[in-house]
């Protein structure tokens, strides 16, 4: 009798741990989860929440769509301030109490084979130029897919003929790392510090005399961004 009391509490016994260490792996899955939301977030939404925590006061960081140690640091604060779970981690409910929404919109209409091709010609021609600048040369491609004077396709404006070195020089088969992922999906998201530009040259290289006729809008790095 005894022995089968004793089997039996055993029994109970590792039911329960069992029910307990299932229980630490989903919550452990489901804080992953929200980790993985967190690091999912886009360019664009990171951006956003920079933007709505630098005007509340908790970010005086810049709005570079980076989830870096301030932004979480704002965060923790918005998240404190708001009775929220201080975890740094832009999930549901902070998202809610930010005013905004996780569905991720950016880049709906655009391809993986155009953010490639896109992230390729970054990384050609302006691999050398800071990230800003790098930006820029995806800004001047995606604005003269939207010039009725280019081809309305990404594709079509880096192959049209003559239009970029790198494809005449064949660097545009160069594999893009990740910092041109990025400038390409920042500029794909919106950001244009060309301010429009559909040219962009570098004074040191460049052979034509009818490139400086064109209106100058910023130079960043090597390269003057004209209209």
């Amino acid at each position: 009798m005894r022995k089968k009391i004793f089997v039996l509490s055993m029994c109970f016994l590792l039911a329960f741990v069992s029910l307990c260490t299932v229980a630490l792996v989903e919550n452990v899955y489901i804080t992953n989860n929200i980790e993985i939301v967190d690091a999912a977030l886009t360019t664009a939404q990171v951006k956003t929440v920079q933007t709505k925590l630098k005007r509340w006061g908790y970010y005086a960081g810049a709005v570079d769509g980076i989830y870096g140690p301030k932004t979480k640091a704002a965060v923790k604060s918005f998240q404190k301030k708001n009775g929220l779970t201080a975890d740094g981690i832009v999930g549901v409910k902070t998202a809610a109490a930010l005013g905004m929404s996780l569905t991720k919109t950016d880049n709906s209409s655009t391809s993986s084979n155009d953010l490639y091709l896109l992230a390729k010609c970054v990384y050609a021609e302006a691999r050398g130029e800071s990230y800003t600048g790098q930006v820029a040369v995806a800004a001047v491609i995606l604005n003269r897919v939207k010039s009725a004077s280019f081809p309305n396709t990404i594709a079509g404006v880096i192959y049209q003929p003559y239009a970029f070195t790198a494809v005449s020089d064949g660097q545009i088969n160069l594999e893009p790392n990740q910092t041109a992922y990025n400038a390409a999906r920042d500029a794909l998201n919106g950001w244009d510090p060309t301010y429009g530009a559909i040219y962009y040259y570098n004074p040191s290289t460049a052979t034509s005399k009818w490139i400086y006729s064109r209106k100058t809008t910023v130079t960043i790095g090597k390269h003057v961004f004209a209209v």
